[in-house]
């Protein structure tokens, strides 16, 4: 494995406490060679995503670094938030960029995966292109049931989550697109519905996964959601399915919001997308 880079974008169980999460970007980029894109914390879902970039042979190093420090600094039993969870770091996606590939960042999974356990004493979930078996490919599967009541045993130790920090879901994937639609209604229960009518999983949009939120904060219900494969539905398409069904219902568009980076290609005919947040290589 040599040369290329890799985009990593863990998932934390903290969005309140900003040095937690200062805390966590500082162990990351102590580890040589990576590099953060981008860090953001959101309240309402009391989570935050880290945006690093790193060459092959140190993105395992410095996604363990954060990992050591959120399952050091939060503790899952004193955790509420909108956004489903099951550890302290959540989730862990590694995504190949320029001169990786998908199998480099399995591999790179399954021995971060093995340390997490091995160190931590934390058990880990393999997901998407890192999956040990077709049913623990999506994440929403592995996650089901969450910190309290899991649905599926951990891949490495468990069957027992650890007592505070819980699992930890590591994965290969390629690019995908986070996107938050925010509605100009505190009805979470319209969310819900829209969010059912455009997810694939619900027959709409391929490569949509949808879900509806409260964010107590604002007083107002937001379609969350991952597009998966910007080329099979682009972002504009979801944008308009969000706005038509919220329109059908009596319901406009407050903000939206992208979380993390995304693809150039992604950001085509989208004047909503923040220059800052296209991803460059």
């Amino acid at each position: 494995m040599a040369g290329g880079l890799i985009e990593c974008v863990p998932n934390f169980s903290e969005g309140r406490d900003a040095d937690v999460v200062r805390a966590i970007g500082g162990a990351i980029v102590s580890v040589p060679g990576a590099r953060i894109l981008r860090s953001e914390m959101d309240a309402d879902h009391n989570r935050s995503v880290i945006t690093f970039v790193a060459p092959p042979e140190s993105v395992g190093e410095a996604a363990l670094a954060g990992i050591v420090r959120a399952v050091e600094s939060i503790d899952l039993r004193r955790h509420a938030g909108a956004h489903p969870r099951i550890g302290a770091a959540d989730v862990v996606p590694l995504v190949p960029l320029a001169g990786a590939a998908i199998e480099d960042c399995v591999r790179i999974a399954h021995k971060l995966g093995a340390e997490v356990w091995r160190r931590l004493g934390v058990p880990v979930y393999f997901y998407e292109k890192a999956a040990l078996a077709p049913e623990r490919k999506r994440l929403e599967n592995v996650r089901r049931g969450g910190f309290e009541r899991p649905a599926m045993t951990p891949d490495l130790g468990g069957p027992e989550l650890h007592s505070s920090a819980g699992a930890c879901i590591i994965g290969a994937r390629n690019l995908l697109v986070a996107f938050n639609v925010n509605l100009a209604s505190g009805d979470v229960s319209i969310a819900r519905a829209i969010a059912r009518k455009v997810r694939e999983s619900s027959g709409g949009l391929p490569a949509l996964k949808a879900m509806g939120v409260f964010l107590a904060s604002r007083g107002m219900a937001q379609v969350s959601m991952n597009l998966t494969d910007f080329e099979r539905t682009s972002l504009r398409q979801v944008y308009e399915a969000v706005r038509h069904e919220a329109t059908a219902r009596g319901i406009s568009i407050a903000a939206t919001q992208i979380v993390g980076m995304i693809p150039p290609g992604a950001a085509e005919g989208c004047d909503f997308v923040p220059p800052n947040q296209i991803l460059r290589w």
